[in-house]
């Protein structure tokens, strides 16, 4: 039993352990947010990416070679099916709603992240790993409250979907006209006749991040031609 323990090498544990800690650091950013990105799938996928770059490197070079042949290996082929096979699990969490948005890009960038990081400190390059991670919740954290206040207005803007449903054909424009005296601007508009002769006013819309939804629903529920509404974003 002594003899299985002093086998073990003391650097695979210290490379499994460090990639466990920086897998356990993007999985609880991501679990936060409740996102399907968690504590147990991030640690997965940096832990097993890491073991399998310490096995990819260390099999090239204690390959049982030959007098007679000169076996020649890729220390890193297992680390680069990794970086392709790990696409599959991100495609799981990209998700499209109903009204065409799409939702789950960030998760899936931190699942490939997650691998990347297990093969940086698989390959020995722990600074760099530690290094990588930071920045990774520096711009998914971070970033994107400063660009909200310091950044250009477009940036400073969030998207909304609003359909609205009118009685009256003729209302159409000078309902489109109040909802722009509301600073919300309009991106994309589609207009569809419905069955009970009503209209479906379909809208992409952009207004501040300073604007709470139901701020933007009431402001919308107050115009009188409108009969019903719905907003998503």
């Amino acid at each position: 039993m002594m003899e299985l323990f002093a086998d073990v090498d003391i650097d695979t544990i210290i490379k499994l352990s460090i990639s466990a800690i920086l897998g356990l650091t993007i999985g609880l950013e991501r679990e936060l947010k409740r996102k399907p990105l968690g504590l147990k799938t991030s640690l997965v996928i940096s832990i097993v990416s890491c073991l399998l770059t310490i096995v990819s490197i260390q099999s090239a070079y204690l390959f049982p070679g030959s007098k007679y042949i000169n076996i020649q290996m890729d220390p890193l082929r297992l680390a680069a099916q990794i970086v392709s096979g790990i696409g599959f699990l991100g495609a799981g969490v990209i998700m499209r709603k109903g009204d065409d948005t799409i939702s789950g890009l960030t998760t899936a960038a931190l699942v490939w992240g997650a691998a990347g990081i297990g093969i940086a400190t698989g390959a020995g390059f722990y600074f760099e790993a530690i290094a990588g991670v930071i920045l990774l919740i520096i711009s998914v954290e971070l970033i994107p409250g400063l660009i909200r206040i310091l950044g250009v207005k477009r940036l400073r803007s969030k998207e909304l979907r609003v359909r609205l449903t009118l009685k009256k054909q003729e209302d159409i424009a000078s309902v489109l006209k109040n909802i722009q005296e509301k600073n919300i601007k309009i991106e994309h508009i589609r207009i569809k006749d419905l069955q009970d002769q009503s209209y479906l006013v379909d809208l992409k819309v952009m207004v501040s991040y300073k604007q709470t939804t139901p701020d933007i629903y009431y402001g919308l529920a107050k115009i009188d031609k409108i009969y019903s509404t719905e907003i998503s974003g």
